[in-house]
Order: C-alpha cells, then sequence, then structure tokens
C-alpha cells in the first residue's frame, strides 16, 4: 500500500463528514477516522460516530479534546442557547451563534499530527457551501492555506512529501450532498445533526432546519427518522 493511497478524515458522524467517509472509502486503500469530543453540547454526535465507523471497518481515534470554558460558543458553554431556528441563529454582525471560533483550525492542526504520525499525507474534511458563508474556518481559501501551514510547519518541509486537505463537498448544498452519499451507498441512519445533542432531533436548531430542507428538496424521508420509527423511538410528526 502506497503512502499516497492513505487518508485521515476528520470525521463528526453527521451529513457531510458521512458523506465525505463513503467518498473516501471509494478513493483510497487505507481510511483512518479521528472523532473530536471537544464537550459540544452534541456530542451524542461522537458515540455514534464510532457506530458508524464500525458498521463500515473503518479504524478510528476518539480524541478528547475539551474547548468547554475557553471559547464562546452556543455549542459549549450551558448559559448560552441553541438557536430555535435557522432565521435567529446569528448576531448583528451575521456570526452564527453556533460557531466555534477556530475549531477547524484546531482540528485540522491535531489531525496534521496525527495524520504525519501515521504515515498519511491525506487529510479530508466534509466543508461544503451551505457553510461557508458563515463559518470562515470552513472555506476553500482557508483549507488551502491550512494545508500550505500544514506542509511549512511539519517534517514535509524537509522530505518534500507534501500534506494535501481534500474537500469533496466544498462546491455542494446539503442535497447535494445527500444525493452524492446515497450514489456511494452512505448509511445515514446513524447520522446525528441535531444541536440539542439528542438522538431524537429536535427539528428546530439551525442543523435541524438545513438537514430536514435538505430531505425535503430531493423528496426522500430523512432515514434517521425511518430508524427511529422502527425502534419505537419518534412520535412526532414530521411538521413539528
Amino acid at each position: 500500500m502506497v503512502m499516497n493511497k492513505r487518508s485521515l478524515i476528520l470525521f463528526s458522524g453527521g451529513i457531510d463528514s458521512t458523506t465525505a467517509l463513503y467518498w473516501a472509502k471509494k478513493e483510497f486503500d487505507y481510511v483512518l477516522a479521528v472523532i473530536i469530543d471537544y464537550s459540544q453540547k452534541h456530542n451524542i454526535e461522537a458515540e455514534f460516530a464510532k457506530r458508524i465507523c464500525e458498521m463500515n471497518s473503518i479504524p478510528y481515534k476518539h480524541v478528547k479534546f475539551s474547548l468547554k470554558n475557553l471559547f464562546n460558543s452556543a455549542l459549549l458553554n450551558d448559559e448560552r442557547a441553541i438557536p430555535d431556528s435557522l432565521a435567529s441563529s446569528k448576531d448583528s454582525n451575521g456570526i452564527p451563534f453556533t460557531y466555534v471560533p477556530f475549531r477547524n483550525g484546531l482540528f485540522l492542526s491535531l489531525a496534521a499530527g496525527i495524520a504525519e504520525s501515521e504515515n498519511i499525507r491525506n487529510i479530508i474534511t466534509g466543508f461544503n457551501l451551505i457553510d461557508t458563508p458563515d463559518y470562515p474556518d470552513t472555506t476553500e481559501i482557508f483549507s488551502k492555506k491550512m494545508e500550505d501551514a500544514i506542509n511549512e510547519g511539519t517534517s514535509a518541509s524537509i522530505t518534500g512529501d507534501k500534506f494535501s486537505i481534500k474537500t469533496p463537498l466544498i462546491k455542494l448544498k446539503k442535497y447535494e450532498i445527500i444525493q452524492m452519499g446515497l450514489e456511494l451507498g452512505a448509511d445515514y441512519s446513524y447520522s446525528i445533526s441535531c444541536y440539542r445533542g439528542e438522538e431524537i432531533p429536535c427539528m428546530k436548531c439551525p442543523s435541524c432546519d438545513i438537514r430536514n430542507r435538505a430531505f425535503e428538496k430531493i423528496g426522500m424521508t430523512d432515514p434517521l427518522i425511518v430508524r427511529l420509527k422502527k425502534e419505537g423511538k419518534y412520535e412526532k410528526d414530521s411538521d413539528s
């Protein structure tokens, strides 16, 4: 197995990273998932991310890297409420209340260190178009500059064995990401998106809102809801 066919994916278990995981399975001989528990309110996603990896025979590293009480974000601090809708999700400057300052910069740095230690040079993210207008650490430009910084600050600057940050979803909208994933055989029934941190989605927070709209766009019932109903865990009407 050659080094350039080995990959590492930053894996949260959400729609985007699940799609990116299935893309990586197709494109690379080896995929290592890095699941980061940063004390997010919705850290249940990390537990389900492990299950998705196990279902796909993907090795993973579960990293505990708490940002609670360090960064100001509704995803971390108990005194800040999760927004009840996409419409109420931003402050007066247009910054989402759920933005975690430079989170993906930190995560990519961790990923680079793990990748270097594992002789991996391809780092995969689920960054995408729907996030980029509001989350500055998910853009294509940001990804390229982080790639440059990683190549400058690691052994790659000596050996010439460069790192590459792959962003296969960067130009896609959420419904296009789901369509891509379905074509790759992705199973979204254990993919958790809700910011409120329960297996049963609240159907109100910005993440649920975006996910619901995407599945409605393609005329499909969310596989997570299908599973929850089969297991007798979900009794809400789809429009509640």
